[in-house]
């Protein structure tokens, strides 16, 4: 098999697309993001990347803390807007129902199926365009109605799937198995 070269760019997929709130001058603001990984379990930590010029970022640094909301297929359309638009030119707030939690600084969107209350742990400067944000998650809502066993089902909470290099929202798909033990029987022939 030839493989084609086609650059290094960043074809890690999928990736999610969350809605990260801060307080900037005291009032909610949302951004949405793809950029955004799991860093630990334990403590549990979380990293989003964006633009340093995004109206959230001053926020986040304001106040040392964030959300990481995971907003499901039925948002797309106001996932995308608060995308397009700055907090800068338009009120994001009254877009969304906000909660705020035991940090009492991080805006939540009560319309979310998952809600990430975060510290901020490390901000990491990367090329002088963007910023990494590391935060420490320091509680996780969510209503029981997304739940299975206590866990979130992704099948009940339906993220929203980004592909970045043609710019496409995509659904989750089917289960293929059960992770740490569909591979137990493997025998390469």
């Amino acid at each position: 098999m030839k493989k084609t070269k086609i650059g290094a760019k960043t074809y890690l997929y999928p990736m999610p697309t969350v809605i990260v709130g801060g307080n900037v001058g005291g009032k909610p603001n949302y951004l949405t993001v793809a950029f955004c990984g799991m860093v630990q379990n334990r403590p549990a930590m979380i990293s989003i990347a964006s633009f340093k010029d995004h109206y959230t970022n001053a926020g986040i640094k304001e106040t040392g803390t964030f959300s990481v909301n995971i907003p499901s297929e039925d948002m797309i359309k106001v996932t995308d807007y608060i995308g397009i638009h700055s907090g800068k030119e338009i009120d994001k707030s009254k877009l969304f129902k906000t909660f705020y939690g035991k940090l009492e600084t991080a805006p939540m969107i009560e319309e979310c199926p998952i809600n990430l209350e975060c510290k901020l742990v490390k901000t990491v400067n990367i090329e002088g365009i963007d910023e990494l944000f590391i935060g420490q998650i320091m509680e996780t809502y969510c209503e029981a109605r997304y739940l299975t066993d206590g866990n979130p089902d992704i099948t009940k909470v339906k993220p929203i799937i980004f592909s970045m290099h043609d710019n496409k929202y995509y659904s989750v798909g089917q289960l293929l198995g059960k992770a740490w033990s569909i591979g137990k029987d493997f025998k390469k022939s």
